[in-house]
């Protein structure tokens, strides 16, 4: 039990990390628009991610860490409603842009990523 949780914080410091690196990254890149860019990428990332792992046959421990830790603190679920609602009281289409966008395209990676697992899987390239 204390080793799970031990595993599950270190995941969850190292991708909340990656994830602020991200973000930072990202305002350099595209500071002259208001669309969420960064949000977008990490969630978008981390549904294609958490896919490959879920068919990757690794360890519970393994899953605690990457899964549940990492990528649990990685992607960001408050931010991406936080950021559609600013969105929505100040550029309705471009909200409506970035809900379907965030929520088709999540699905679709999360999709290739469990599709891909399987495949690398079968040819015992996991």
């Amino acid at each position: 039990m204390v080793v799970n949780s031990i595993l599950v914080a270190l995941g969850g410091f190292f991708g909340a990390i990656t994830r602020y690196g991200i973000s930072i990254w990202m305002k350099k890149k595209k500071n002259t628009t208001h669309f969420p860019y960064a949000t977008y990428l990490v969630n978008v990332s981390g549904s294609f991610l958490l896919g490959l792992l879920s068919t990757s046959g690794l360890s519970q421990s393994a899953i605690l860490f990457a899964g549940t830790g990492f990528l649990g603190s990685y992607t960001t679920f408050s931010t991406f409603k936080w950021e559609s609602l600013q969105l929505w009281e100040n550029q309705q289409e471009k909200a409506f842009l970035y809900l379907g966008l965030h929520y088709t395209i999540g699905i679709i990676c999360a999709g290739i990523g469990m599709f891909l697992g399987t495949f690398l899987l079968s040819f015992d390239l996991l």
